[in-house]
């Protein structure tokens, strides 16, 4: 794909603009505003691989694995403002979670141990991770909202914070799993996922990007799972003091 190719899809966001302006949905300024700061972004971490990966050099790899997660902990972090240490909480659930699914990964040498496999899947993986940790914030926030009384009647008959929570943790941890499951129910009916296609328009046999795109597929699932659970069971406690006694959701 040559770079006049890329300049003709930027029609496309135009015509996305074209629309907007008609129907006069005043989105004109986010997309264009969208598109500049997507073109600066990708081409800037497109220079940075390319050091990267022809740098041979574990910190850099660490390091920028390190900005990833911290950058998506900083934009979930803003789904639970109030808690305390929303932000590291979330970090460490990151954290965690890419380090174990990777590690495991290079252990069963599923993955290459060269940057070219670590960076891009890693990058998924804490993507992915991200969204599922929005989503249980803003779950879990509704929760706590819309079962108060509950939590209160349980906590007045002398349930401990753990067992009258017990339901809002379950269902917002249940609800964050919620794309991951239907995203696995579709693959392959509905779409046709990222990686696959590019291994495809990158002239892999179909076959063969297929069992990759299951590894990731399969990843993306646990490391989910684990990330809805983590992070529901360091939320929770939050929510109530030490005597058990319930504070809703922070104000924001």
């Amino acid at each position: 794909m040559s770079v006049t190719d890329t300049f003709i899809t930027v029609g496309f966001v135009f015509i996305a603009m074209a629309i907007s302006l008609r129907l006069h949905l005043q989105l004109e300024r986010d997309l264009l505003i969208g598109t500049v700061r997507a073109a600066i972004q990708l081409v800037a971490v497109g220079y940075v691989l390319s050091f990267v990966f022809s740098a041979h050099n574990a910190l850099f790899i660490l390091l920028m694995l390190l900005v990833m997660v911290l950058v998506a902990a900083r934009n979930s972090a803003t789904r639970g403002k109030g808690i305390p240490y929303i932000f590291w909480r979330i970090f460490f659930v990151i954290g965690f979670v890419t380090a174990v699914t990777m590690g495991l990964m290079l252990v069963l040498h599923l993955v290459k141990p060269q940057p070219q496999s670590i960076i891009p899947i890693s990058g998924m993986i804490i993507g992915n991770a991200m969204v599922v940790s929005s989503l249980l914030l803003n779950q879990m926030k509704q929760r706590a909202e819309s079962m108060q009384q509950e939590i209160l009647v349980a906590l007045s008959l002398g349930a401990t914070s753990h067992q009258a929570s017990e339901r809002m943790n379950v269902e917002s941890i249940k609800a964050g799993m919620i794309p991951t499951i239907d995203s696995l129910k579709t693959v392959g009916l509905v779409q046709l996922p990222g990686m696959m296609t590019g291994l495809i328009i990158g002239g892999t046999s179909p076959v063969t990007a297929v069992r990759y795109q299951l590894l990731i597929m399969f990843s993306f699932t646990a490391a989910a799972a684990l990330t809805s659970i983590l992070l529901g069971f360091l939320i929770y406690p939050a929510l109530f003091t030490r005597a058990h006694q319930f504070l809703g959701w922070p104000k924001e």
